[in-house]
């Protein structure tokens, strides 16, 4: 395949180096050598079902955002801080823990921030297949509006991670205002990269999905494939981070009309868990997404569990039992003490942080208790809980109050999603509500970091590295 570029100067941007990303991965072999190896014909509809099931490309979610959540605390003295101080590759790692300036440093010879090259390659894949499958010489309306379909959703996801990354969260009253990310909509190296404003961004994000829903399958095959309970969950998850609360509850209803099926962690154990359903297939997904740098596992890397979240979990949880592990299970190191996640690392794949059964029953849990109902806002905590908590223990909580709910369902988002990406989302979303106003301080090589509510380091700035190849970005502060 020939890409066709006029050197514009400052307007090669994002997209010349997402899609330089792109075409070099394994997965998009086939797409790229139809044409000279004739296996498939140009042109026609199965090209774009190859170009869609390359999940390297499209489940791509970022990584970093559970570095700087409150879920993870590195010990300091102890083995893993030690060869993080000095590890230059897993510097985004130390950096993003430190919630530094930042993450990805022009003059470290890893500068390039492999979440937002990603996440534009994924846009850069979508793009062309919407673009270019309404030309196709084969396929039936009713499969091209599938696949094109399919494209808006992947490409509606990228944007609502990019913009809850690189810009502030959202805020009806400034979003007119604040900065965006930059919006690329069509398969072109010749547009300005000018990141025009944060409501442009959610409302090309509602536009996807709104648009696409008609088109998309009831059922999907694998979960990495777009259908209409995925675009409801991603259109609840949208409007969750909206702070549109009814509308949330609204489609996260729709979703779960479509799928609410639970997985039975109460029925498993620590040596059963090879019956645990690889991600693909697993029901309670209702799309996959998972972090571009994959499993967590490893000893320099690993995800200790904050003594906070620890707090939340006792040993009745099967979401603790089954999906966290001790440190002499991660390292034999003396030191290498603590509880780690561990989920990803036992089917030896990605950690799923797209939109879920789980999730959509929360989000209606939350917006019943943001609507004084909280009863309902328990009954909905409580559903999701009986799959997770042993018989015999407290399965079933009760609220005093709408606050009392509230705070009860930000606790069950913290056990069901610890390492899932949210938790950033949740502590960006809710660090102006004086019920979970919070000042974060941890402690690396020696050195105090603090995270005050008003701080800039809520939003990662972008990489310098893309600054230069496109000087028209605006950097966050």
């Amino acid at each position: 395949m020939k890409i066709a570029i006029k050197h514009s100067g400052r307007k090669l941007a994002v997209v010349v180096a997402a899609l330089s990303i792109g075409f070099t991965m394994t997965g998009c072999e086939k797409y790229v050598d139809i044409k000279t190896q004739g296996q498939l014909t140009p042109g026609t509809i199965e090209n774009y079902r190859y170009l869609l099931n390359n999940t390297t490309a499209l489940e791509a979610a970022p990584t970093v955002s559970d570095m700087a959540s409150d879920d993870l605390e590195i010990i300091d003295g102890s083995p893993q801080q030690i060869s993080l101080a000095s590890n230059d590759f897993n510097g985004y790692y130390r950096r993003a823990y430190q919630w530094a300036d930042d993450i990805y440093p022009i003059d470290n010879q890893y500068h390039k921030d492999d979440n937002w090259g990603a996440l534009y390659n994924a846009i850069a894949y979508a793009n062309t297949v919407i673009s270019e499958v309404p030309n196709v010489s084969d396929g039936t309306p009713a499969e091209i509006s599938q696949l094109v379909a399919e494209a808006k959703i992947h490409r509606a996801s990228a944007y609502l991670m990019l913009a809850n990354t690189y810009a502030k969260p959202y805020q009806q009253a400034s979003a007119n205002t604040d900065l965006g990310v930059p919006l690329v909509l069509q398969p072109t190296t010749e547009q300005s990269l000018d990141r025009g404003t944060l409501q442009q961004v959610y409302d090309a994000i509602l536009a996807d999905i709104e648009s696409a829903l008609p088109a998309l399958p009831v059922q999907q095959q694998f979960t990495t494939l777009p259908s209409k309970a995925s675009a409801y969950g991603l259109l609840a998850r949208t409007y969750l981070y909206m702070n549109r609360y009814a509308d949330a509850a609204k489609a996260a209803e729709q979703a779960l009309a479509l799928n609410d099926k639970l997985n039975d962690l109460t029925k498993l154990t620590a040596a059963t868990m090879a019956s645990y359903p690889l991600r693909v297939s697993n029901p309670e997904i209702l799309l996959s997404k998972i972090p571009v740098n994959g499993i967590t596992a490893y000893t320099t890397t690993a995800l200790r569990l904050s003594k906070d979240l620890l707090g939340l979990f006792d040993a009745t949880d099967q979401r603790y039992n089954l999906f966290t592990v001790p440190g002499s299970t991660i390292s034999s190191w003396e030191v290498y003490d603590g509880r780690y996640f561990y989920l990803d690392y036992i089917k030896n794949e990605g950690r799923n942080v797209g939109p879920s059964v789980p999730e959509m029953l929360l989000i209606k849990a939350e917006a019943a208790a943001r609507d004084n109902q909280p009863a309902a806002a328990m009954a909905l905590v409580n559903r999701l809980r009986a799959s997770r908590i042993l018989p015999g223990s407290t399965v079933n909580l009760s609220a005093t109050d709408a606050d009392d709910a509230l705070v009860k369902v930000m606790q069950e988002r913290r056990r069901e999603f610890m390492f899932r990406m949210l938790r950033w989302w949740d502590m960006r979303r809710l660090k102006d509500d004086t019920r979970f106003q919070k000042t974060y301080t941890r402690t690396f090589g020696g050195s105090t970091f603090t995270l005050a509510p008003n701080s800039n380091r809520y939003v990662f700035r972008i990489a310098q590295y893309e600054i230069n190849l496109s000087p028209e970005i605006a950097q966050n502060p």
